[in-house]
């Protein structure tokens, strides 16, 4: 289904249109995706949701050789996402966007916020930035082995791989305790 709603702007009021496509995702649910770009005052939104019944849940993959680069990561904007061997956490906030990628596209994502890192950092943050970059993409070369965790408390977010381990939702405080 594809549906395109005209409504005002949450920012600016302006009349845009809102996009509403829904698509199929083999061996899960259907998943709505919406995006909203206002060309007027450059507001934007992309958000995926999982149509069904939906619990919190995690999902962790160890990632150990190039296929597992494939395994498709569903990512809602309620999500988390975690590598834990770099003590990684991306949490929601008010920009954040939902995706459907692959582990190399989750990565690339990674690797474009240390990008903007590094352009505005010096001395030491700026060395740890670069070495980060490093590591991230030695990761994505698919020879180095990582483990990638997504967990959503609205449970719209998912590893879809044989290997990919679905267990109860752990709020991150809780597992620091």
């Amino acid at each position: 289904m594809d549906r395109v709603i005209r409504a005002p702007c949450l920012q600016c009021s302006e009349e845009i249109e809102y996009l509403y496509k829904t698509i199929e995702i083999p061996y899960f649910s259907d998943a709505l995706i919406t995006t909203v770009i206002c060309p007027s005052c450059g507001f934007r939104s992309v958000d995926v949701m999982i149509l069904g019944e939906n619990e919190p849940a995690r999902y962790t993959l160890a990632v150990s050789a190039p296929k597992d680069m494939e395994a498709r990561v569903v990512r809602s904007t309620t999500s988390t996402i975690e590598l834990p061997e770099l003590g990684i956490l991306a949490e929601p906030g008010p920009i954040c966007e939902g995706f459907i990628t692959n582990v190399e596209g989750v990565l690339v994502r990674m690797i474009d916020v240390v990008n903007r890192v590094i352009s505005w950092s010096e001395g030491e943050e700026l060395e740890r930035a670069e070495a980060l970059k490093v590591r991230i993409e030695d990761m994505r070369s698919g020879n180095v082995p990582f483990t990638l965790v997504i967990q959503d408390q609205d449970g719209n977010s998912a590893i879809i791989h044989p290997n990919a381990v679905k267990s109860a939702f752990v709020p991150y405080e809780d597992r620091m305790t």
